[in-house]
């Protein structure tokens, strides 16, 4: 059985299996979660998303897959990356939105991560409205058959811990 926990704070001092990464599609760093764990944890993550996208994703990471490097000088094994969608209030991609969290947890499952931390996907410079955002996670987490143990949403303020509660009531 899957416990969903929440914690307000930096998803980068956490001590998890793998933490995901709401990563932009190139892969190489950049602004809110993807520029913090990019820093935190050092070059080891930005060396192995440069083999993955000469190897596999010369174009990117399309939005709403998964892919994992090393976590570096994280205290977790891996970082798993997955690109969110921007919000669109002319085009549902609420079904964007949910892949992320599924195909996050079935990378987490391949590596046998049994512990995982969860950013607000979409939710910061993406634009995704917080309320939404938390339901489509929580839902689709609880929905989701995986053999990881906990699931740790890690809020970075009040506003979206307790936006989270809501949805874990």
């Amino acid at each position: 059985m899957t416990t969903i926990t929440l914690v307000q704070g930096d998803i980068t001092r956490e001590s998890v299996d793998a933490i995901v990464n709401a990563a932009n599609s190139s892969l190489l760093g950049g602004g809110g979660v993807d520029g913090a764990i990019h820093r935190r944890g050092g070059p080891a993550i930005l060396e192995d998303c440069r083999r993955l996208r000469a190897a596999h994703y010369g174009k990117g990471l399309p939005t709403g897959q998964a892919v994992a490097t090393t976590a570096g000088e994280l205290d977790a094994r891996w970082v798993i990356h997955t690109v969110g969608p921007r919000f669109s209030p002319q085009e549902d991609r609420s079904q964007l939105l949910a892949s992320c969290y599924r195909e996050s947890l079935r990378v987490a499952d391949e590596l046998g991560a049994r512990t995982v931390a969860f950013p607000a996907v979409s939710a910061g410079i993406y634009g995704w409205p917080m309320d939404d955002a938390a339901r489509i996670a929580v839902e689709t987490v609880r929905a989701t058959k995986t053999d990881v143990e906990e699931i740790r949403f890690v809020l970075l303020d009040e506003r979206a811990y307790e936006a989270f509660a809501a949805q874990v009531r």
